[in-house]
């Protein structure tokens, strides 16, 4: 009654996550499947990006941006879920209004940049695949910090923006957020007074990633696919390439589709029960971070041999620490008796 009656006098600077209603009851064990998939996302991720690094045939534009991909993956996934996981595990479900707001603009500054590099990589291959006597030269270091500029410039501002626009409102209604983690609208939805300004920020979000990225991205594996199958010897070749753009447009348009649902749940009004808009909104960052390694990494021939050279180099060498002590150890005794019988 105090908090209504005082309005615009008040604002709330501290609110609470509840991303589960329904399983509030059952919250240790929500903890259990989302560490295993978090453990997932570091030991993937990370051993995509040694393994690029380490080997140096690798070190070309397409797997430098596989190794930034994962880099992201890594970092979007650890904004929200570390947090999480204290939340369901410990109760420690609050979070001031500051911290939210650096929650909102990392989730979905990365998650923009995830974007840019989808359709970054896309193009890249629609180059090498349809160009390939130019890739060369229009690929190059000087491209490469264009890019990056634009990227940063892009999603720096646009959730700037987004997140400056959110912290403006005052929250004189309830505290609590219908999400596991700061969602812009799951805050917005709390404010006393317009939303107006934030729900038109979040369709200019939706068409400035979504509406550009996914026609370009779909535009670039169409004319792969073209080339590929006009090209391929065999049949098999075909399904090859007709398989590996598939799949990699799928686990894409999982990311764009799903993503896009739960940005716009309350812009459009469509009703979502909390707990499947909460695990939606989960999901569309841990799938494609949780498969991503599997796509670009073991799917990949280079990426593969890189791997198992490694891994030969590293038991060669364990080996010969080994076998070393044991080799000396028994040369020692052979000139001992030697040194005796002269």
């Amino acid at each position: 009654m105090l908090e209504a009656s005082l309005g615009r006098n008040f604002s709330h600077s501290s609110f609470v996550f509840r991303g589960f209603p329904e399983l509030q009851k059952h919250r240790r064990l929500l903890a259990l499947p989302f560490s295993v998939s978090y453990l997932l996302v570091l030991l993937g991720n990370s051993l995509l990006v040694y393994v690029i690094r380490s080997v140096e045939s690798l070190h070309s534009p397409m797997f430098l941006l596989i190794c930034t991909l994962c880099v992201v993956d890594v970092l979007v996934v650890t904004a929200i879920i570390p947090n999480m996981l204290f939340s369901l595990l410990f109760d420690r479900d609050e979070i001031s209004l500051a911290g939210c707001l650096t929650q909102m603009f990392f989730t979905h500054f990365l998650s923009s940049l995830e974007s840019t590099l989808l359709l970054v990589m896309a193009l890249d291959r629609y180059v090498a695949i349809c160009h390939p006597l130019r890739y060369a030269k229009i690929v190059d270091s000087s491209m490469f910090v264009k890019l990056l500029l634009f990227t940063l410039v892009r999603s720096g501002t646009i959730m700037a923006v987004l997140v400056g626009l959110a912290g403006s409102l005052w929250f004189c209604n309830s505290n609590t957020i219908q999400h596991c983690y700061c969602d812009h609208m799951a805050l917005v939805s709390l404010a006393c007074d317009s939303t107006e300004k934030n729900s038109a920020a979040g369709l200019a979000v939706i068409v400035c990633f979504v509406g550009v990225d996914i026609p370009l991205i779909f535009f670039s594996y169409m004319k792969i696919l073209s080339v590929v199958l006009r090209t391929a010897a065999a049949d098999e070749d075909r399904w090859k390439a007709f398989h590996t753009c598939g799949t990699h447009l799928i686990v894409m348009m999982c990311f764009y589709l799903v993503g896009s649902v739960t940005f716009l749940s309350h812009n459009l009004n469509i009703p979502i029960p909390t707990d499947v808009n909460t695990f939606m909104g989960l999901m569309y960052i841990l799938f494609p971070a949780t498969v991503n390694p599997i796509i670009y990494g073991v799917r990949t021939k280079e990426i593969r041999n890189g791997f198992l050279r490694i891994f030969k180099l590293k038991v060669q060498t364990i080996v010969r620490v080994k076998v070393s002590p044991a080799v000396k150890g028994q040369r020692d005794r052979v000139c001992s008796k030697l040194k005796n019988i002269h």
